[in-house]
């Protein structure tokens, strides 16, 4: 009864994982959660109170302005400029999306015909190549390898490839290896954007998960990639908000516009009261994000002693809530994460599910209190891995 668009996908991984893990709370398994990358930190007060109050007002029960509202986009140009130093304007080079996933999903339908071929890393968000299938485009996978930083070898992409090549996806810092990109492989993505006429949409939605004082470049800052991509920014991780599901893109007029016209079709935007909450976020103090830095940083340093000890090298994330660690020796990725829930009652991602090119790694995600995390790292111990 299916569409054979729907019957080639994989099964959605996180899915996946939430039907293992109740699967183990059923038995009455105490689980330690280290998977899904959803903050167990609430929203900060300041945002849900704007909300309360927003959600309160008879005027945002309305249909919402498709491109969003413009005093959420203005915030967000604003929030680019005081952060990344981005001359952005509201009305042409900033559009709402409910959540970087949908936007994410949606854009190769603005730029991708059947048969015409999108660049995704690997391994990378699921949904890169998702969309671009929905689109009847081919995912065209662009390894992301440990001797490379995992960053993409831009150079070991065949020609026939590139002539089909609309658009590439680009994520840094890196979900899931936790890598980052400097403003010198930004270049590299310009000239190469050019040279075969690819729209860049670079995906930034862990930019502020930040530690060791180092500090994420944007895509756009570097010259000339205004001219051929776009960044998307979420609020999903950076200020506790993934259910409130908020987000923007931000670049090239064109790009913009055209992925506006595919939103204008399939969704009738975000909710008012969200974005004026939203407003609040990005205009507001930035301290809640810096103490969430803190907190994740502190954990971080928990996992990395706690695997250290346990024989794994692991280098330590200086981005993003996750560390990507290879498995054990014997073990690939989805047989150790097996191990770990089984034995342990720990969730952990195998590699593997981010693509082929995450055999051979797991990757745990930040997203519970240090006494957690060393509960973890004890019950690991034990397995004598």
């Amino acid at each position: 009864m299916y569409s054979d668009r729907i019957n080639s996908l994989p099964p959605y991984l996180f899915a996946t994982i939430d039907e293992s893990k109740a699967a183990m709370k059923a038995k009455g398994v105490d689980v330690i959660d280290l998977g899904v990358g959803d903050p167990d930190q609430p929203t900060p007060d300041h945002i849900v109170e704007s909300m309360r109050e927003a959600v309160l007002d008879p005027q945002t029960h309305k249909y919402p302005s498709y491109a969003g509202m413009l005093a959420f986009r203005k915030a967000a140009a604003d929030w680019c400029r005081e952060s990344r130093g981005l001359d952005i304007d509201p009305a042409s080079q900033t559009l709402t999306m409910i959540g970087s996933k949908e936007g994410i999903a949606h854009i190769p339908l603005a730029f991708i015909n059947p048969g015409d071929v999108a660049l995704c890393p690997d391994p990378a968000y699921p949904v890169y190549k998702i969309g671009t299938q929905f689109a009847g485009g081919e995912p065209y996978i662009m390894p992301l390898l440990n001797e490379n930083d995992f960053l993409p070898d831009l150079d070991a992409i065949p020609k026939d490839k590139l002539e089909k090549a609309k658009i590439m996806f680009l994520n840094y810092p890196n979900n899931p290896t936790s890598a980052i990109a400097d403003e010198k492989f930004f270049e590299e993505v310009v000239q190469f954007a050019r040279d075969n006429d690819i729209i860049v949409i670079h995906d930034n939605a862990y930019s502020e998960m930040t530690y060791d004082n180092y500090k994420a470049p944007s895509f756009l800052s570097v010259d000339g990639a205004m001219d051929v991509g776009i960044e998307m920014y979420s609020l999903s991780k950076t200020y506790n908000m993934t259910g409130w599901r908020l987000a923007f893109a931000v670049g090239n007029r064109q790009i913009i516009s055209g992925f506006g016209k595919v939103k204008s079709n399939v969704d009738s935007g975000a909710f008012d009261a969200i974005q004026m909450a939203g407003i609040t976020a990005l205009s507001g103090s930035q301290q809640c994000v810096a103490d969430m830095n803190r907190i994740y940083e502190q954990r971080r340093d928990a996992l990395l002693k706690g695997l250290h000890e346990l024989g794994l090298d692991v280098k330590p994330p200086k981005a993003t809530f996750y560390v990507w660690a290879p498995v054990p020796d014997g073990y690939d990725s989805m047989g150790f994460a097996k191990l770990l829930l089984e034995n342990a009652g720990i969730v952990a991602t195998p590699g593997v599910g981010f693509g082929s090119y995450g055999e051979g790694y797991i990757r745990f995600a930040l997203t519970r209190p240090v006494e957690r995390i060393n509960e973890a790292v004890e019950r690991m111990s034990k397995l004598n891995i």
